[in-house]
């Protein structure tokens, strides 16, 4: 018999159904227990996470104003740690041959109607171009998975492509990498590449309902996948991100699967995850959400996301632009903490006269606004849009990265960071309006950085900024 084990290393012992059926009943059976919640909101507030029947209870709570002091734990936890920073980014697809059978992606192997794709390096060359040119500095590369069309060398060539170009004062400063599980040998070549995060989806971590959206292909063996994560990090990646993708199952399940594979990360290697994922299934080629029948309203998201934050306080939480502006706003309310901008989901889809681009999407994206156009909706919201990449250059990842972020210090680096990559955009790409008012936040917020030696160099590397030097960080 299977017995469940936070620091196993098989999958079946550390995401044990069993925990996670009895931890779904033990939320029913409490989410009327007062004393009980309220035990967990004061754990909460601590800013030291809450183990995973915890977070199971609070999923099911109905009570409005108790949810309503979730939601405000939950955004005061978010601000001590990452202030009011939302770090932007981009997917770049490079190919998306494919040899799984996932029913939930146009990419599988059955489908005759999307186009496929693979960029050549050139190619790559220009969509890097095209994303320097709105102002990114951070990647999340994306790839189908096909031994043969898109292998790891293929992947670690396109790597040292990106880094490579330098168009005015572009360069993409760190490079994410979402592709298949893969063995540990080659997460030590993406790791001397050197990738920024290794980001894979578990999709959904119940077994059964995997196996049944996972037919056929290398990704259908649910034990490798769930694994994946323990040889990158066996593998010298320290950076690793996790996620769902809600919609295809329970969400309840996949919550408490989440927050269980952190907590084996983190009593495992001493490092959860650097980041957690919260995507939603979305209309796509072949692909109908209707056919999914466990969608996740706008109210249970923006609750899982708040959640997850009070879970795991120190991770950074991402949403895509396959959320509408409105479900964005719900949930940087509540946690995320990095979006992406700008962005597009088909290969070759950031350069102009790449053939059959649009047609080779893996989703619909809902949020279609530019670059720039959500740089200034972050800005009246308050927020600073951020897009430092100083900690994975400087060495600050794994745990260095949690150790400053668990205690709240996190921020001495990031907000001065945050204000001076904000003044790079400003300088190379913002439209006239959003620069107006994104120096009126630098301005303000340079005034009330807490140390006066980092105020002193924040304002000094601003003027060079000014002059046209690029570049600086803590």
């Amino acid at each position: 018999m299977i017995e469940y084990n936070v620091k196993s290393e098989h999958a079946a012992e550390f995401i044990h159904d069993g925990e996670i059926r009895s931890t779904l009943q033990y939320a029913i059976e409490h989410k009327n227990d007062k004393a009980l919640i309220e035990e967990i909101l004061a754990k909460a507030e601590l800013g030291k996470g809450i183990s995973h029947r915890e977070a199971a209870v609070l999923i099911e709570v109905e009570d409005k104003e108790i949810e309503a002091r979730m939601y405000s734990i939950a955004r005061r936890l978010k601000e001590q740690i990452y202030g009011n920073r939302i770090v932007m980014f981009a997917p770049l697809y490079l190919s998306n041959h494919c040899v799984n059978g996932c029913v939930y992606c146009p990419y599988h192997a059955q489908n005759r109607t999307i186009p496929r794709r693979k960029l050549t390096q050139e190619e790559i060359r220009r969509e890097v171009i095209a994303l320097q040119d709105m102002g990114h500095k951070r990647l999340a590369l994306e790839t189908g998975e096909h031994p043969k069309l898109s292998p790891i060398e293929y992947v670690l060539e396109s790597i040292d492509t990106i880094y490579s170009i330098h168009h005015k004062n572009g360069a993409i400063r760190r490079v994410n990498v979402n592709i298949a599980a893969t063995t540990v040998e080659n997460y030590t070549r993406l790791k001397d590449a050197g990738i920024g995060t290794y980001i894979l989806f578990e999709e959904t971590y119940d077994r059964e309902t995997y196996e049944k959206l996972h037919p056929t292909g290398p990704k259908s063996d649910w034990a490798y996948h769930t694994e994946a994560m323990d040889r990158a990090m066996l593998g010298g990646i320290d950076d690793v991100g996790v996620g769902a993708l809600f919609g295809l199952s329970n969400y309840r399940y996949d919550v408490v699967g989440i927050l269980m594979h952190a907590e084996h990360l983190e009593a495992r290697f001493g490092v959860g995850p650097h980041t957690i994922s919260v995507p939603r299934i979305r209309p796509a080629d072949d692909i109908d959400p209707k056919d999914f029948p466990n969608a996740v309203t706008d109210e249970v998201f923006r609750r899982i996301v708040a959640v997850l934050r009070l879970a795991v306080p120190y991770t950074g939480m991402i949403v895509s632009t396959r959320e509408s502006q409105r479900s964005r706003e719900l949930v940087l309310d509540v946690g995320v903490s990095q979006l992406s901008g700008g962005s597009k989901t088909s290969v070759g889809g950031y350069a102009e006269g790449i053939e059959d681009a649009e047609e080779s999407a893996q989703f619909d994206i809902s949020d279609n606004r530019t670059l720039d156009e959500i740089v200034g909706w972050l800005l009246n919201l308050g927020y600073i849009p951020s897009f430092c990449t100083a900690c994975y250059r400087e060495g600050r990842t794994g745990d260095r990265f949690m150790s400053l972020a668990k205690r709240g210090l996190i921020g001495n680096c990031c907000a001065p960071n945050a204000l001076m990559t904000l003044a790079e955009y400003l300088e190379d790409y913002a439209s006239p309006m959003v620069k107006v008012e994104g120096a009126k936040m630098i301005e303000r917020l340079t005034q009330v950085i807490p140390s006066a030696k980092v105020r002193e160099i924040t304002e000094r590397n601003l003027r060079a900024i000014a002059e046209g030097k690029r570049d600086f960080r803590f």
